[in-house]
């Protein structure tokens, strides 16, 4: 059997939920969100002090804290996941826990824009909240899998959502870091320095990745099969 004797607009409508959710792994988790998290958390008080913040009372280095946080946000999926695949395989909700996870991790994403200095709890949050968004919406995304291609199909199907991924992800950052390198070009100017402000385009950066996110999960929502149950 091959993708021509199957619903190629499923197949490409589920291979773009890749394209959709990658952006959050290249451009939130590997690239400039943990730049601007250590610029916001590092202060002329806790400089000299290897960066050190406070958090739930103890006294962590910034960077530290960050990875303990994701850490924690993959720990929670784990736990979920046994319950979360059950209800992909037997609950009947596929889609609509699909989508809850995606807005979530999307709307955390874009709610970064307003993570500034001073808001350590507010950062943690977010960054936790989109890493549990990502990791929740792939149970749903990768169980759909056996529903739109048989077994002897599924790496091809696969691979060309991970190619679209790559691809599409690709693009995006490769419009943030102009925007971050050349924040002039856009007008977004540090009124303190009179020079470009790369943090402020990094802020902008993050809505864009939240609504790329949303705005290609569209599409997969719109034609990816209804297998709830009644």
């Amino acid at each position: 059997m091959s993708l021509t004797k199957i619903n190629k607009k499923v197949i490409n409508a589920w291979a773009t939920y890749d394209l959709a959710n990658s952006v959050y792994n290249l451009v939130i988790t590997a690239t400039l969100f943990p730049i601007y998290y250590k610029a916001v958390t590092t202060t002329k008080e806790n400089v000299g002090r290897e960066n050190i913040v406070s958090f739930l009372g103890f006294q962590i280095k910034n960077t530290t804290l960050y990875d303990f946080a994701i850490a924690f946000a993959f720990l929670v999926v784990a736990f979920l996941s046994p319950l979360l695949s059950g209800i992909a395989d037997y609950g009947g909700s596929k889609k609509r826990f699909l989508k809850f996870f995606c807005y979530l991790g999307a709307a955390s994403c874009a709610s970064m824009y307003f993570f500034g200095r001073g808001e350590l709890y507010f950062g943690i949050t977010l960054a936790v909240l989109a890493c549990i968004g990502f990791a929740g919406s792939l149970v749903f995304y990768n169980s759909y899998l056996p529903e739109i291609a048989p077994p002897r199909l599924q790496d091809r199907v696969s691979a060309k959502g991970f190619a679209m991924g790559y691809v599409g992800s690709s693009v995006l950052l490769i419009i943030n870091l102009v925007m971050v390198l050349k924040p002039e070009l856009f007008g977004w100017i540090d009124e303190k320095t009179g020079k470009g402000d790369p943090l402020y385009a990094m802020r902008i950066a993050f809505v864009l990745v939240g609504l790329w996110w949303v705005g290609f999960a569209q599409i997969t929502f719109y034609h990816l099969p209804k297998v709830d149950k009644d």
